[in-house]
């Protein structure tokens, strides 16, 4: 018995190997190398799509007629015909534009459509063989995935940087007061005159409009979705501005009272005070008074002042909305036709 398995051991080591065979690496050894080609593909996703967008980013600067400069930010051409979507801060009452390409070439350009409260803006420039970007879709937008923000930081020219779409569905206020919904956060480094650039994908597709950074804090940066950014460019290239309703009133968030609440069984438990009625505007006609507390526009819950400028959107300009109100512990309906805000 010692003997046959003394055979079978000593056979077992004789056996031949076969030249067919490759030695198996073992995983340290092949770690360095998966991580090379993980990083190589994100270099190329990133060339790509740099070399994608990057003839389509522009330079703005911002001039008196007199020739002096005021400012200057970003911007992307979005047609085959000049027009170009920029952040409204970079262009907002701007007297004289200049754009400068990719390419080196310069022309004049003019404000096409402004619209502060989304902080967006249309210029059109003049020139042959202008190269458009390709616009995504913000619900194709995931965090986590690669973003890369293309600009003209401090006046250098197509500065690329890199991260990832950090958060969605953030808000913040633009200069007029107003909420923007549905922002982007990425950690792609910002800097001044990065606004208005574009924010893309790895598949060289526009997803956001770069337009703030939170300062001094590193890494916190927001862009517009692109589904906003078509629909206001939309019409500000076809009317100049965002139509919107107003009913004219000032207000201040409150809280409502839960006997209130309970009693008319209000959806919510804020409301809006109305702390000014404009002169002539169809509050006043409607009825309202100075410490109502605006409740439901429409049907649908105002706990703020935000939740009403939603809901007073271009599709109830002259259009009869109730308005409900609690005037004291009384409940009243007020009828009110908003009429089309001159103030965009």
């Amino acid at each position: 018995m010692k003997a046959r398995n003394t055979n079978y051991a000593g056979a077992a080591r004789r056996a031949p190997v076969s030249t067919d065979q490759k030695p198996v690496a073992s995983p340290s050894a092949s770690a360095p190398a998966g991580d090379d080609a993980l990083f190589d593909a994100y270099s190329r996703a990133v060339i790509r799509s740099t070399d994608q967008v990057g003839p389509s980013v522009v330079n703005i600067e911002v001039r008196r007629r007199s020739g002096e400069r005021l400012g200057s930010g970003s911007g992307f051409i979005i047609t085959p015909d000049g027009f170009v979507l920029t952040n409204s801060h970079v262009v907002h009452g701007a007297e004289r534009i200049e754009v400068t390409l990719a390419d080196g070439r310069h022309s004049d350009a003019h404000v096409v459509g402004d619209d502060p409260h989304t902080d967006l803006a249309v210029v059109r420039i003049y020139a042959p063989q202008l190269h458009p970007v390709r616009l995504g879709e913000s619900r194709s937008v995931r965090v986590g995935q690669v973003a890369i923000a293309i600009g003209n930081p401090y006046g250098f020219q197509c500065t690329v940087t890199a991260g990832v779409v950090s958060a969605l569905g953030r808000s913040f206020r633009a200069n007029t007061g107003r909420l923007i919904d549905d922002v982007i956060q990425t950690d792609a480094a910002l800097n001044p005159r990065n606004s208005g650039g574009p924010l893309v994908n790895s598949r060289g597709e526009v997803i956001g409009v770069n337009t703030a950074v939170i300062l001094p804090a590193q890494g916190i940066c927001f862009a517009i979705a692109i589904d906003t950014a078509k629909y206001v460019a939309g019409w500000l290239i076809k009317v100049g501005k965002i139509p919107r309703s107003f009913i004219g009133v000032g207000g201040q968030n409150v809280p409502l009272h839960r006997r209130l609440v309970r009693h008319y069984r209000l959806a919510a438990s804020n409301g809006v005070l109305v702390i000014a009625i404009a002169p002539g505007s169809p509050a006043r006609r409607a009825g309202l008074r100075e410490g109502d507390v605006m409740v439901k526009f429409n049907g649908q819950p105002v706990p703020s002042i935000d939740a009403l400028h939603k809901l007073l959107t271009a599709d109830r300009i002259g259009v009869e909305s109730p308005l409900m109100i609690l005037r004291g512990t009384e409940k009243l309906f007020l009828p009110t036709t908003p009429q089309e805000s001159e103030h965009f």
